[in-house]
């Protein structure tokens, strides 16, 4: 018997002790971000991903860092993948249109325009700057 409930508390620890430490990795990880520490946080969100791989959150962190690093492969992986995780992400989705927008992808920015106005909560203001862009694009094309 007392076996038994050593086997019960061993395993509530490790499920307690990872919960823990993940939601600290991406605590510590945000902090270091919002200090311009991207390294250091970088490797946070990628720890904070072994714990939790469904973190949408560090994904879109992990995105913003490739972003500022001028690596649009791994941009767009993350962006992807948070995509996947959470479907209404707004700033996910406003930076997967910004990357279309920069490939001149118009076929793709607008459905992706048409799902960010469905969901836009917190960044509706930047529905006018995609229509901008886009308006730019075809004017400069006609002449």
């Amino acid at each position: 018997m007392k076996l038994k409930n050593k086997f019960f508390v061993t395993i509530f620890l490790l499920i307690f002790t990872s919960t823990f430490a993940s939601e600290n990795f991406f605590d510590n990880a945000q902090n270091l971000y919002k200090k311009k520490e991207y390294e250091k946080s970088k490797f946070l969100f990628q720890r904070n991903l072994v714990f939790n791989p469904k973190d949408a959150k560090s994904y879109l962190y992990l995105a913003k860092i490739y972003e500022m690093e001028e690596n649009e492969k791994e941009t767009e992986k993350n962006l992807n993948t948070t995509l996947l995780l959470d479907p209404d992400n707004e700033e996910a989705m406003y930076m997967i249109i910004d990357i279309e927008l920069k490939r001149s992808n118009f076929s793709k920015v607008m459905e992706l325009q048409s799902n960010f106005e469905k969901i836009c909560t917190n960044l509706c203001e930047k529905i006018a700057s995609i229509k901008k862009r886009l308006k730019n694009f075809d004017t400069s094309n006609e002449s």
